[in-house]
């Protein structure tokens, strides 16, 4: 029986941690980036802040005013005064400042797409949890029915007085165990269907079909990494920061040229009036004032901060790849190992057979367990480092 056991769980084992989604993995991805409030509520902040940097460069209202002076001691009629004006800044500003809002637009749109990356990271992590959850229910399944068996044969021995109490209790300890073991991976199933719930949206999802296939292995760690600075959300982050403070230190560059304003205007006196046009410009004593010094010393930190940012995701990267790489290593080993091992299935005749006692067997067959279900975890830790590997993916 065990024989069938190994072979099925060793036979559905990827290949060396590679992996790669069917339709439903994929499925619920796509859920998961459409219902999640994590996601719909930044793209919701997204709109407000891209209208209100377009209110930003909008220009000043214009500003209309009237003057009526009938009191006072005067020979001639009442004055009167009516003046329309516009003020604007001057023309470049307003180029300079819409490049700058094109470029914080674009760093929102990245800091959205990074979201979404870290979210469906996380998802497909519960989901890789659950693929092996599956796969230990299944195990525990056929475990506590073995151990079933094995405490009813134990009784009968009991009952016909052939070993003693001890060995009984041994017995009926070791089937209480396993279905501990059982319970204990239900519940962790329920509770990881509830965290895939919760980054639904609050929608529950239906993962029990997700598979999981072999496919290429990573790419060499350097071409990897030139795929995840062109492509990573995070990394394009610190370039897309470092694009809007050189932006921003244009436009302060712009806004030191004065201010205009024109305006027309019209004046009434001892039935005389008087018409006209009107300009001005202002003079940029204080307003501008070092912002073009703080908006160089911005960027000069922002580049250095995008260069010690992408140092440490660069050494994080190398890190998880060679940790990926080991892993991929001895999960091999632990697979060629068990691929053609059928020792649980061994000790269990020989325990049929009388050729080991019970203590014998439970101690052996629990060595073998362990070790299995530590292939298992090995599997698991794998497959989610490499999906952290190729998030950039998602």
């Amino acid at each position: 029986m065990y024989r069938n056991i190994v072979s099925a769980v060793c036979g559905i084992l990827i290949s060396m941690g590679s992996f790669a989604q069917d339709t439903g993995m994929d499925g619920i991805l796509e859920q998961i980036s459409q219902n999640n409030r994590q996601l719909m509520a930044y793209q919701t902040y997204m709109d407000s802040q891209n209208l209100g940097n377009k209110t930003v460069n909008n220009l000043q209202d214009p500003e209309v005013s009237a003057f009526y002076l009938p009191f006072g001691e005067h020979e001639t009629s009442d004055y009167y005064e009516f003046q329309v004006s516009q003020r604007f800044e001057f023309p470049t500003v307003y180029g300079a400042r819409s490049k700058r809002i094109k470029k914080q637009k674009e760093l929102l749109e990245l800091e959205y797409e990074s979201m979404r990356q870290e979210v469906l990271l996380a998802a497909k992590k519960q989901l890789l949890e659950l693929q092996i959850l599956r796969k230990r229910e299944n195990l525990e399944e056929k475990r506590v029915e073995q151990a079933r068996q094995v405490y009813n044969q134990i009784q009968r021995l009991f009952d016909a007085e052939q070993i003693g109490i001890l060995e009984l209790n041994k017995a009926k300890v070791a089937w209480l165990q396993e279905q501990f073991m059982l319970d204990q991976i239900n519940i962790r199933i329920r509770n990881t269907l509830l965290e895939l719930q919760k980054l639904n949206g609050g929608n529950a999802i239906e993962a029990e079909q997700v598979q999981l296939f072999e496919d290429p292995e990573l790419a060499e760690m350097q071409t990897l990494w030139e795929e995840k600075l062109s492509e990573d959300a995070e990394v394009q982050q610190l370039k897309a920061r470092e694009n809007l403070a050189q932006q921003q230190v244009k436009l302060e560059k712009n806004k030191i040229l004065p201010d205009l304003s024109i305006g027309y205007n019209y004046q009434g006196v001892n039935s005389s009036n008087y018409s006209g046009i009107m300009g001005g410009i202002s003079i940029p004593l204080w307003n501008s004032r070092n912002k073009v010094k703080a908006a160089e010393a911005n960027l000069e930190y922002t580049q250095a901060n995008a260069g010690a940012e992408t140092a440490e995701l660069y050494t994080r990267f190398q890190e998880n790849y060679r940790q990926y790489q080991l892993l991929q290593k001895k999960f091999q080993e632990y697979q060629v190992t068990f691929k053609d091992l059928n020792s649980e299935e061994l000790l269990f005749k020989a325990y049929e057979l009388g050729e080991l006692s019970f203590l014998d067997y439970y101690r052996e067959v629990e060595f073998y367990r362990q070790a299995y279900n530590t292939m298992l975890e090995m599997e698991k830790e794998l497959l989610q480092l490499k999906a952290e590997l190729l998030k950039h993916q998602l």
